[in-house]
């Protein structure tokens, strides 16, 4: 028999049924100051809105300042074990940890102020928490968030000593401060090509 790839693609339309069922929820729940004043248990997937003032962002403030409808971030948060099949628990304040650690990197960043951003979270559990990784793609297509498809590294974490001969993130040299990122020695990226990207993806 031939060999035919097409025999092996394998297509459902229950699966963009689901997605787009779990992005409307999404879009429904309530929209909160980042990050959340409560703590709260569970993992999954989560947006980021920003409404101030920032020259470069205003595009995306104008937007949100009545609704907010394009996320200048969207993120997951995984069960710890996820990545290796091991039935991770959710038992942790994952999610909860994740908008933390994001408000600390807006808090360091010169020309950003925390009071502007705002977020949404849905968590995802049991059989559901398979879709996060899903989900947040479906996201990240359909709103194409800034900083995740034009202005790269705003979710980076700490690589450690030892790897600092790294290069700073297009994120750190737009927005400098996280202390971790200071000790980056590699080449800067150049921030007026930074600056334009951003200029020619929002206009």
């Amino acid at each position: 028999m031939k060999f035919n790839p097409l025999n092996h693609v394998f297509k459902s339309p229950k699966v963009h049924a689901i997605i787009n069922e779990a992005i409307a929820f999404l879009n429904q729940t309530l929209v909160h100051q980042l990050p959340p004043s409560e703590p709260f248990i569970g993992t999954g997937v989560y947006s980021l809105y920003y409404l101030g003032n920032f020259d470069l962002y205003q595009k995306i403030a104008e937007v949100n300042i009545t609704e907010c409808t394009q996320p200048i971030y969207v993120g997951k948060a995984v069960p710890k074990g996820w990545r290796t099949a091991r039935g991770g628990s959710e038992k942790y304040a994952t999610l909860t940890q994740r908008l933390r650690e994001h408000a600390r990197s807006i808090k360091h960043g010169p020309g950003l102020n925390i009071k502007d951003f705002k977020c949404r979270f849905m968590i995802l559990k049991g059989k559901e928490s398979s879709m996060i990784t899903i989900v947040e793609a479906a996201l990240i297509r359909k709103y194409r968030p800034l900083w995740n498809t034009v202005v790269d590294g705003f979710g980076n974490h700490d690589p450690g000593s030892g790897r600092y001969d790294q290069a700073k993130s297009e994120w750190d040299v737009l927005h400098p401060g996280r202390a971790w990122a200071e000790n980056l020695r590699g080449k800067l990226p150049d921030l007026e090509g930074i600056k334009a990207k951003i200029k020619n993806a929002l206009k």
